[in-house]
């Protein structure tokens, strides 16, 4: 019997400073840029909020013209799979990285002259899986009239 893995990452986050592209020595762009995500809790004890954030390195391949537009605090989806490579540094000792790997990134905040969400990427890279489609957009604001939803709107 065949075993199975998954190995999938979305982000929703923004951006730590803006992209920058690279190229290998066989012409192949390189992007990278970090995203930060966080989470909101309640301590039970304190009754306190307590709020972590969390930075993922991001690398995305082949999309020479995508760092033009991936600036520090956009809101971007990142939609990937993890990978963790090894090199040694310059003392001999063995550092590892572990990076998302994009296959689809999405901007979801514009600035001017900014794509509108999802034309960024229009023609998907070869390893994006056939058939896959775009999350669906976030809305901006909750039905009732008022201003997004936050943690302090939930009963609970």
């Amino acid at each position: 019997m065949a075993s199975r893995s998954v190995n999938k990452v979305i982000l929703i986050g923004n951006l730590g400073k803006d992209a920058e592209t690279k190229f290998t020595p066989g012409g192949a762009a390189r992007t990278t840029f970090s995203i930060a995500t966080s989470r909101r809790w309640k301590d039970q004890q304190t009754g306190e909020w307590k709020e972590e954030t969390d930075w993922h390195n991001v690398v995305l391949w082949r999309q020479e013209n995508v760092a033009n537009y991936l600036t520090k605090g956009k809101q971007v989806y990142v939609e990937g799979r993890l990978q963790t490579r090894n090199y040694e540094d310059k003392d001999g000792k063995k550092v590892y990285v572990t990076e998302v790997v994009a296959e689809d990134v999405i901007l979801l905040s514009r600035g001017e002259g900014a794509p509108a969400a999802g034309e960024m990427n229009q023609s998907r890279p070869v390893s994006a899986p056939r058939g896959a489609q775009r999350p669906p957009q976030p809305a901006p604001s909750d039905d009732f009239g008022g201003g997004p939803v936050t943690d302090d709107d939930v009963p609970f």
